[in-house]
């Protein structure tokens, strides 16, 4: 009890002295331009780059804990599953490159998680506790006709990834994560290095209720720009589409994965003892700035069958920027473990 209170000051107290420098530096902002900041303008038409045919049919379904779920596919439905489970601040997009590449293979299913685009937005940081993160993975799954998958997440997704396939090892046939280290390893990172610790900053500052909401509507949305406008592979039109999922979700949904993260501790207890016996790959984009690559060390007590890629060149965005590796990684270590085996629908 004394630990979590302390825990629980000492979480508060950096998001009070991020809050604060964030604070004065938009109040600079105000006072150097005369003038608020305007928030996001409303976008009820999506880009046309979201309605590529290329990429798949966008669909809905409702998970038995009645969670609607939008969702492209690409690819038979006779075919095993890839599912695929995007990061903060993304949506179902961000696997753009890899539902092209791999629906000859898998029918290949990008979602909005819960909180984003097109599917429900529960209100509430309890709302986005780990054990209803993990279990829409399962309830997705179900609902799509399947009992397994191929399972392909970065970054919030790929966190949640490792946690569902230690929980429910039965659904995962092959786990392959981007960008994204173990849950157990970050946290022992985050405790050790000053780095890391100062590269997760955002973190501590999304903990406050209101201010970061307005900082990313700031300018309509103008920290998308800043963040994108260097990466590779995403254009005018793409940062558009980002601007346009948020619009439809807002930005609380999202930001209550971190704040249920640090509040919440619901998963079921050492779930991480047990190795994971899925075939492992983690690929990862060298000039990540969030996430160290010091993150992956002791990646290996956690799995059985583990491998790692690094792409040089790519950042934390890397199945986007660094995609053309990603892929040839991906395709090798899907060769390398084959999947014919693998369940297909009833």
């Amino acid at each position: 009890m004394v630990k979590k209170l302390m825990e629980t000051l000492l979480t508060y107290s950096f998001a009070i002295y991020y809050g604060v420098m964030v604070f004065f530096a938009v109040l600079w902002q105000m006072i150097r331009g005369l003038a608020i900041p305007p928030r996001a303008k409303p976008r009820d038409t999506p880009p046309a780059c979201l309605l590529n045919p290329e990429l798949g049919t966008h669909h809905f379904l409702r998970t038995a804990s009645n969670i609607k779920i939008h969702y492209v596919a690409k690819g038979d439905p006779q075919k095993p599953l890839m599912l695929c489970l995007h990061g903060f601040p993304e949506f179902w997009y961000s696997w753009r490159y890899q539902l092209k590449a791999f629906s000859n293979d898998f029918r290949v299913v990008a979602v909005d998680m819960r909180g984003y685009g097109e599917s429900d937005h529960p209100i509430g940081k309890d709302q986005y506790k780990g054990s209803y993160l993990v279990n829409d993975v399962k309830e997705v799954i179900e609902a799509l006709g399947y009992s397994s998958c191929v399972l392909l997440a970065h970054d919030w997704g790929g966190s949640i990834a490792w946690s569902f396939t230690h929980i429910h090892p039965e659904f995962v046939d092959r786990l392959i994560v981007c960008n994204i280290p173990h849950p157990i390893c970050f946290v022992k990172c985050l405790q050790t290095s000053r780095k890391q610790f100062r590269a997760s900053w955002y973190m501590y500052l999304f903990q406050l209720p209101y201010l970061p909401e307005y900082i990313i509507e700031m300018d309509d949305f103008k920290v998308y720009d800043e963040v994108f406008k260097n990466i590779k592979n995403f254009t005018e039109e793409d940062v558009e589409g980002y601007k346009y999922a948020l619009c439809q979700s807002g930005c609380s949904g999202p930001l209550n994965y971190y704040r249920a993260a640090f509040s919440y501790q619901d998963l079921p207890h050492g779930y991480w003892r047990s190795k994971i016996k899925a075939p492992t790959l983690v690929v990862w984009g060298k000039e990540d700035m969030a996430l160290l690559v010091e993150t992956l060390t002791g990646t290996e007590d956690f799995v059985e069958d583990l491998t790692i890629k690094y792409v040089d060149g790519a950042t934390h965005w890397v199945q986007v920027d660094g995609y053309v590796d990603v892929n040839k990684h991906i395709r090798a270590f899907l060769n390398a473990h084959p999947v014919e085996s693998l369940q297909k629908p009833d």
